[in-house]
């Protein structure tokens, strides 16, 4: 009941019965509190969000041990508040053939901090006692030592920032890394895989200081856990640890997996126990997972080269780089290995193509169809017919206008760094083709123009205007793009100089952010965002192409393509299937645009194509070496 604003209660009472004034009342009573609660209510809505600086919490918390000169302080990904989830490891834990026993430390992912101190006091004691220098023959101790970071800092127990649970949901299902609520389960478990070790323990909080050795654990971890007392053998929950022993993580191997509660007082510490136990049982190495990487690494770049080819370039549905850096890649693995029949393999899917569409631009593509049309100057290379000479010249003739000057640009730039690829090797393609220098002058007015755009003053490209995150393959574009550009380019041209400057800064400026693992990063300067593999291919390729031609110094240059080769080989499975391709990109607006870009796990078109096309590239240095070697010997 609402009154008026000058009536009372009083003023209406001598017309009303007790028993209506009472209720009467009551209604004004709750009517006043629903008002308050709602005004309440809004004006906590109109709040804003506290702010909590969850990353300088987190260096406090690692304090201790930064100070290690071993270990490399990294991240496995970024939880949806932007926080790194920090991990630790050695040179050795990127040594899949080393004879040591690599153990996994998993910290915080219940968000408690007797797990933090627990693993943190884990890695002093190895990496700082002198009690344990000894192990260091034996063992190689990594760590993610807070693995759920907002919900440690939050105090939340094992709930996140985002009300997730990243202590369960394993194996992840959904998409990497687009989880809305708990993305850490989805990058602990492809960093796991990748990283693989020989043996994970998680490390909880619990009433009791007792092991967790899951009924359905490995053999191998089921043998070690009958040294280690007290312990539970659980038969449901623990989904990390169970799930590893089942489920490959990044399609990579099976893993050896365990865990301890920690009680709040007076447990003992338990990388001493584990590793006396690890000694009594005789657990070794290597993983299933790391037996996997092993057999990857052993392979030569035409094996890998080879491998890919049986998934990759035996269609052309849509003319676009995608499919034809592919075709191209199969006509250079066959000049490689003396196999003519892959030229002639890529010509028939070329004809029937173009038995469809004669007339390749008049389709829908921008860049990506002009790209496309590389695979028409490659063939015009290999077979010397004119159709392809021409049908090459006509998209690089969309640099000059109706009266054959040279336009601002090439179309469909969408001002994009992965223009400078789309159209600058076409056009100087089709220069050494016609022998027009026209061609190497346009090529280079529409680097200039993407460069003005999207070249950051640090020499690392933008992907476009619209934000200056540094997408990873936004910057493999540019790389691959001038490396092209300088094989096609005559050496006595005036334009060379410029190329080779301008290629030299971008290539030095990524070597600086090239992660110890090999790769480089989803956002290139941003070493949380996933470790990314088309990007990490087209970069090293350019390393290559550069080393190979002799515009880069290869004393400068060898130790980061043989890492990163080293990196791509791990991540290509024998039967063509990738680990974190990111998906089609187009432009984002902000960096968490492209950290939450789909990191794709299987077949890839775009993928396989950059994979492909480096392993060509490094098997043709190898031979370089090789005969330079052979000719020294002489």
């Amino acid at each position: 009941m609402f009154l008026p604003r000058d009536s009372t209660p009083a003023r209406i009472l001598p017309s009303m019965k007790p028993h209506l004034y009472t209720t009467c009342l009551i209604l004004f009573l709750l009517n006043s509190f629903l008002v308050e609660m709602l005004s309440a209510a809004s004006i906590e809505a109109q709040k804003p969000e506290l702010t909590v600086d969850f990353k300088t919490a987190i260096q406090k918390r690692l304090q201790s041990i930064q100070k290690r000169p071993a270990l490399i302080h990294s991240a496995i990904g970024v939880t949806r508040k932007g926080t790194p989830i920090p991990c630790v490891y050695t040179k050795e834990d990127l040594n899949f053939q080393t004879g040591k026993i690599r153990i996994l430390l998993i910290g915080g992912l219940d968000g408690s901090e007797v797990s933090v101190n627990s693993v943190i006091s884990a890695v002093n004691w190895f990496y700082g006692s002198t009690a344990a220098k000894p192990l260091h023959n034996t063992f190689s101790v990594s760590a993610i030592p807070i693995a759920n970071p907002d919900g440690w800092v939050l105090e939340k127990g094992p709930k996140n920032a985002t009300n997730g649970n990243p202590t369960r949901g394993y194996p992840p299902v959904s998409p990497a890394y687009q989880s809305a609520t708990k993305p850490e389960t989805e990058y602990l478990w492809r960093w796991i895989g990748m990283h693989a070790p020989d043996l994970v323990l998680d490390v909880r909080e619990g009433k009791q200081f007792q092991w967790i050795i899951p009924v359905d654990a490995l053999r191998s971890a089921r043998t070690l856990g009958k040294q280690l007392q007290p312990q539970v053998r659980p038969v449901f929950g623990w989904e990390l640890v169970s799930s590893l022993a089942y489920k490959p993580p990044s399609q990579i191997g099976r893993l050896p997996a365990l865990a301890v509660e920690i009680a709040p007082n007076n447990s003992p510490m338990f990388l001493p126990t584990l590793l006396t136990a690890i000694q009594k049982s005789k657990f070794r190495g290597p993983s299933p997972a790391r037996l996997e990487m092993m057999r990857r690494l052993q392979r030569t770049p035409i094996q890998v080269a080879t491998q890919l080819s049986k998934v990759y370039g035996h269609e052309l549905k849509r003319l676009s780089y995608l499919p034809v850096v592919s075709l191209i890649s199969q006509i250079r693995l066959g000049e490689l290995t003396g196999d003519k029949n892959r030229l002639s393999h890529v010509e028939a899917i070329t004809q029937k193509y173009l038995s469809k569409n004669p007339k390749p631009l008049k389709n829908r593509g921008g860049g990506s169809l002009i790209a496309g049309h590389l695979l028409f100057s490659e063939l015009a290379k290999a077979t010397g017919n004119r159709q392809y000479v021409n049908l090459a010249k006509q998209a690089a003739d969309l640099g000059f206008d109706e009266e054959g000057y040279l336009r601002e640009s090439m179309p469909f730039h969408v001002e994009m760094s992965d223009a400078v690829f789309m159209s600058c090797p076409i056009l100087a393609a089709v220069g050494r083709l016609t022998g027009d220098p026209c061609y190497y002058e346009m090529a280079q007015r529409h680097w200039r123009f993407i460069q003005k755009l999207d070249q950051r003053p640090d020499g690392i490209y933008r992907n476009s205007p619209l934000s200056d995150a540094a997408w990873g393959r936004g910057n493999g574009f540019p790389a691959l793009g001038l490396a092209l550009v300088l094989t096609e380019l005559p050496l006595n041209s005036p334009l060379r100089q410029s190329f080779v400057a301008g290629h030299r800064r971008h290539l030095e400026a990524l070597s600086r952010h090239q992660d110890p693992t090999g790769m480089w990063h989803q956002v290139i300067d941003h070493r949380e965002s996933y470790r990314e593999l088309t990007c990490t291919c087209m970069i090293t390729f350019s390393m290559i192409r550069g080393v190979r031609e002799g515009w880069l110094d290869e004393k400068q240059y060898a130790p980061l393509i043989e890492r990163a080769w080293n990196a791509i080989k791990t991540r290509v499975a024998f039967d063509g299937t990738l680990v974190d391709v990111c998906t089609g990109t187009g432009k984002q607006t902000s960096l968490r645009g492209y950290l939450d870009r789909m990191a794709i796990l299987g077949t890839d078109a775009r993928g396989g194509a950059m994979a492909f096309l480096v392993s060509n590239e490094m098997a043709q240095w190898r031979n370089q070496q090789t005969n330079a070697l052979e000719q020294i010997m002489d």
